[in-house]
């Protein structure tokens, strides 16, 4: 069986297909999973008509999580692995408690890439404010996630922003709150050409918590990797501020404090006495 989705992240899309070939009872070395992308490059039969479903299907409540998770991730064989997993957890029970286990050991090391990417897209969204034709506000940013996370994200924002109007594009989708309703569209967007007055904010409040004592440039770049730098304002200022770390620290150094008290601490221990 060939099952052709459009592979953009939507899990009822893989769920709906993965119930029916279990229903069937094919096998995960029977099924080939494609995306509409990767189907386009070759001609195939049309795919089998799946049958009524015969038998029950039982999964543990850490499956379903994990599963929407791994349908995120842009790895071509997620959907293959999440089939496996649900296959092979019909007789074994206890599956998902086998770390060692190839499957399971897959299976999360995708599950922490999508976590991962959804921590970066909180933390370097940067909107834009755009002329609004409302009361409200508008603001638009871009970001280019790894994988297919915009969607799964879209509450964090909607939570977090919710007095103004925004649109998050990438490359992998886009989501829109207008004050009432989250929209979602899993098409490519195009990166827009947009700046503002929150900019230089950003690099000001930058240049102002880099601390050149404590600088480690392979921990910076294993918070904040390079690959998103350009897609934040306050990026470009890193490169002076890594350079110029070393003199910074020799000038703290020499302003700091002396062993002589403050004048007024005398004032003060006579006070008390």
């Amino acid at each position: 069986m060939r099952i052709i989705l459009r592979a953009r992240g939507d899990f009822d899309e893989w769920r709906d297909a993965a119930r029916h070939a279990l229903a069937q009872g094919i096998s995960p070395r029977d099924i080939d999973w494609l995306s509409e992308a990767a189907a386009d490059q070759e001609l195939f039969p049309p795919p089998v008509a799946p049958k009524t479903a015969a038998r029950a299907i039982s999964v543990p409540k850490d499956f379903l999580p994990l599963a929407e998770s791994l349908i995120c991730h842009s790895d071509p064989a997620r959907f293959d692995l999440a089939y496996r997993l649900l296959w092979r957890l019909q007789s074994e029970k206890d599956l998902l408690h086998i770390r060692s286990d190839p499957d399971v050991t897959r299976a999360h090391a995708l599950n922490r890439a999508v976590h991962r990417d959804s921590h970066k897209m909180h933390a370097f969204v940067r909107f834009k404010e755009m002329p609004s034709e409302t009361e409200r506000r508008a603001f638009v940013a871009w970001f280019e996630p790894d994988h297919y996370i915009v969607a799964r994200n879209a509450g964090f924002f909607q939570r977090r922003f919710t007095d103004m109007d925004w649109l998050i594009a990438t490359p992998k989708g886009s989501i829109a709150w207008d004050g009432e309703t989250v929209r979602f569209c899993d098409a490519p967007a195009e990166r827009p050409d947009i700046s503002d007055e929150a900019d230089d904010l950003w690099r000001t409040y930058y240049a102002h918590i880099f601390n050149p004592a404590r600088l480690k440039v392979k921990m910076m770049q294993t918070e904040m990797p390079k690959k998103y730098w350009k897609n934040l304002p306050e990026a470009a200022l890193i490169p002076e501020l890594i350079s110029g770390a070393e003199q910074r620290v020799r000038e703290m150094a020499e302003r700091a404090a002396s062993d002589q008290a403050p004048a007024f601490h005398h004032r003060l221990r006579t006070r008390q006495s």
